[in-house]
Order: C-alpha cells, then sequence, then structure tokens
C-alpha cells in the first residue's frame, strides 16, 4: 500500500494508512458495519465460524473510563470524609485557642464575678457543635488570669467512627487593675 501526500499527509496520513489496511477502509470490502457505527470483525456472511460478532480496536473498551470511576468512587468519598474531618480537627485547635483567649480577657477585666465573665465569655461565639462539650477552667493568681478550654471534635457522620478526641486550648491575660 502506498501512502500519497493528500490532505491526510505525513505521520498521519501512515496512520490513516495503516488503520485502513487493518480494519478496512470503509468501501464494505472484508468488514461488516453496524447502524451504530462500530466495526464487526468478519464478512458477515454467517458461516457460524464464530467470527461475526466480536469487537475490534478500541470500540471494545468503550465504557471502561465510566466503569473505573464508579469503582473509584467509593474510595474517593471515604478520603473526602476523612479531610473533612481533618479540618474539623483544624478548627477545633482555632476555636479552642480563641475561647481561651476571650475567657481570660472577660476574667481579667472583670470587677466582681470574674469566673462567670470568664466561663460565658469562653463560651459565647462557641458553635452548637462545640458548645455542648465544653470545658471551661478559669482561674487568677499572680499578675496573670488564666483560662483552659477543652473542646471535643465533632464527628462528621456520627456512628460511623468516633474520634475521641479533645482539644485543649490555654491563653493568659493580665491582671487590669480596679481602681
Amino acid at each position: 500500500m502506498t501512502t500519497t501526500r493528500t490532505a491526510r499527509s505525513g505521520i498521519r496520513g501512515r496512520i490513516t494508512a495503516l488503520r485502513d489496511r487493518r480494519y478496512g477502509n470503509g468501501n464494505g470490502a472484508g468488514d461488516r458495519w453496524s447502524g451504530t457505527g462500530i466495526r464487526w470483525f468478519g464478512t458477515g456472511t454467517g458461516t457460524g465460524t464464530g467470527t461475526e460478532g466480536r469487537k475490534r480496536g478500541r470500540d471494545r473498551d468503550r465504557g471502561q473510563t465510566a466503569i473505573e470511576f464508579l469503582g473509584m468512587t467509593p474510595f474517593i468519598i471515604l478520603i473526602m470524609l476523612v479531610l473533612w474531618e481533618c479540618a474539623l480537627i483544624g478548627y477545633t485547635f482555632s476555636l479552642a485557642g480563641n475561647a481561651a483567649d476571650v475567657g481570660a480577657r472577660k476574667g481579667s477585666g472583670a470587677e466582681y464575678g470574674a469566673r462567670a465573665a470568664c466561663q460565658q465569655g469562653a463560651k459565647k461565639d462557641l458553635p452548637d457543635a462545640w458548645a455542648e462539650n465544653v470545658v471551661v477552667t478559669c482561674r487568677g493568681g499572680g499578675s496573670l488570669y488564666r483560662a483552659t478550654v477543652k473542646l471535643k471534635v465533632p464527628v462528621l457522620v456520627p456512628g460511623l467512627f468516633d474520634l475521641d478526641t479533645e482539644i485543649t486550648g490555654k491563653a493568659g491575660s493580665p491582671r487590669e487593675d480596679q481602681r
């Protein structure tokens, strides 16, 4: 088979020529086409040689990507859940530190009832998922008023697994003189 310079020149022309030689050139000689454009192996004579219904080339791999993606979907979802749980752990660190800082500032500036002001300030801005299991410890001594906040990390899917992890935030604020 010779390759001539036409619109399909260069390497593309050679590949096309090889493909035409292997699968037929679409003129009906040696191959059979279905109505959907899939090339079929054999001449379609129906002689029972077993070659009438087999697909050739890339056509037999149709849908392979969809099947592989479908098989990987549970793993993708699991990885997304684990990453989201890691984000919740990081957010809990941020909330614990901020709540301890606010509690220490409120406690150090309160004229009366420093402990109640500290606990109320620490719990004020916590979201509901974290506020239900918060433990706030406030104590004054020396020149610093200290607050410790323990938060439990919420679980994204309850019942699936329980981390039972507590994050502790500690902060101190200098006492203000009450004159």
